[in-house]
């Protein structure tokens, strides 16, 4: 999980505060002190851990704070504010050009920052918004580049254009522009080359597509699991050709989140998105105050329920209705089983939905999307493909012959059946309770959770 490092030492400081009944100043700066110490191990820019300390401290060790009824509470809620405010206080969404003027976007970063992956990403959010869109080929000193790009297009349904190795990226865009026009697109994306370190040839090659043809924003690409270098770059690329937006990619790595945290502060521009992970459907907006929460250990239920409905979005209403009623009565069958795997799949994974709950980080998801944790998903999903549609209706209907024909159909041993077949009655005596654990939100509306 990203952050995980981070997110942990930060809890341990917020447990401590939270465990005292009146907080001292010395208390606080005590804690602060410690906050500023995971802030530096995780790599945000040092000028910006201290900015975020002194204005936390000034305002944590207020007589209204100390003497207030839940003052650890109260000094997590600051951290928190402080925290959101360093990384932009408002969601920065791409802009387009009014009306049918065609927009144009410029992707830049060092090489291996996911770029061609970004491009292709972002052009399938866009078709969600009705944009068509061409993705542009402009790095001619790598063809596997090109072909990336071309794989990527197909999948998202993006058309890619492309004029090969040998003519100029300046050449290259102002074709493409010309396409885009003729053709009525909405928008182009410019897939430009990166290099290992900025250099002077890759900044003046940038400037010559920008001087070629009217790029509408510049955004540039960063890896999120380089830290305070990434931040660096940021910096770089923002004197030299001038930033409208920062892509974070790979930001479910072993993300130390100093890019996150610095990035903004450093450069003034704002984190676009956020890429989180291979898949292309798998990047969102970035929202500073619930990558604030997430980072703090306090969750991200509002993108949970996002990712819930977009995964959803072609759910039946009243098939989800009677799930709901079914669950309610604590009749979950193993069509609901399957059904339920679907969806996790959708949402990118257990882990990736655990890591949004209040509370959930860390060591507690540790191996939950392992390999290993996969082949045994795979094996329960075999026995239930294995069962007859009575037998997933009607769990009760399991007897030992059943339960043997399942384990062959399956390829599996007997005894991995039983195991699963408990742990199924499990989960249905679980489910009966989880309206009153609710408190009588489940399945508000008729709308299954997941």
């Amino acid at each position: 999980m990203a952050f995980e490092s981070l997110t942990e030492k930060l809890q341990n400081v917020f447990k401590a505060l939270r465990g005292k009944g009146r907080l001292s100043e010395e208390d606080v700066k005590t804690a602060l002190k410690e906050v500023k110490m995971a802030l530096l191990e995780a790599d945000v820019n040092f000028k910006v851990v201290k900015q975020f300390i002194n204005s936390v401290t000034e305002r944590a060790v207020g007589q209204d704070v100390l003497d207030g009824i839940n003052p650890g509470q109260m000094v997590i809620k600051i951290v928190n504010e402080e925290m959101t405010r360093l990384m932009g206080d408002e969601v920065t969404e791409l802009s387009f050009r009014p009306g049918k003027e065609l927009t144009i976007y410029m992707l830049c970063g060092l090489q291996g920052a996911g770029k061609t992956t970004a491009a292709a990403k972002i052009a399938s959010r866009l078709k969600l918004k009705s944009k068509k869109t061409l993705l542009v080929a402009c790095d001619i000193y790598r063809p596997a580049a090109i072909e990336q790009l071309k794989r990527n297009g197909e999948k998202v349904e993006t058309e890619v254009f492309s004029m090969g190795t040998d003519v100029k990226p300046s050449v290259i865009a102002k074709s493409a522009v010309e396409y885009a026009l003729k053709n009525n697109f909405n928008v182009v994306i410019l897939d430009t080359a990166g290099r290992l370190h900025v250099d002077e040839d890759m900044m003046n090659e940038l400037v010559d597509i920008k001087n070629t043809v009217d790029v509408h924003e510049t955004l540039l690409v960063v890896d999120a699991m380089t830290g305070q270098d990434a931040v660096n770059v940021a910096s770089e690329f923002n004197d030299k050709i001038g930033l409208d937006g920062v892509i974070l990619s790979k930001a479910d790595g072993d993300t130390r989140g100093g890019a996150a945290l610095s990035v903004k502060a450093v450069t003034g521009k704002p984190i676009i998105f956020v890429s989180n992970g291979e898949k292309l459907d798998q990047i969102e907006p970035f929202y500073p105050d619930r990558m604030a929460n997430r980072i703090l250990g306090m969750g991200d239920v509002l993108s949970l329920i996002e990712k819930a409905e977009q995964a959803n979005a072609d759910r039946d209403a009243e098939k989800d209705r009677q799930m709901v009623s079914r669950l309610k009565k604590g009749k979950f069958d193993f069509n609901d089983y399957l059904e339920s795997m679907t969806a996790m799949r959708k949402m990118g994974g257990l882990s990736s939905i655990l890591s949004m709950m209040p509370g959930m980080g860390g060591k507690a998801l540790d191996g939950l999307d392992t390999e290993e944790s996969q082949i045994k998903l795979k094996r329960t999903e075999a026995i239930v493909l294995s069962m007859t549609p009575a037998e997933r209706e009607n769990p009760k209907l399991m007897n030992p012959q059943r339960k043997f024909r399942i384990a062959k159909g399956a390829g599996l041993d007997i005894a991995e059946v039983n195991r699963f077949i408990k742990q199924f009655e499990q989960s249905q005596k679980m489910m009966k309770q989880l309206p009153s654990m609710m408190g009588g939100r489940f399945g508000k509306k008729g709308k299954f959770p997941f």
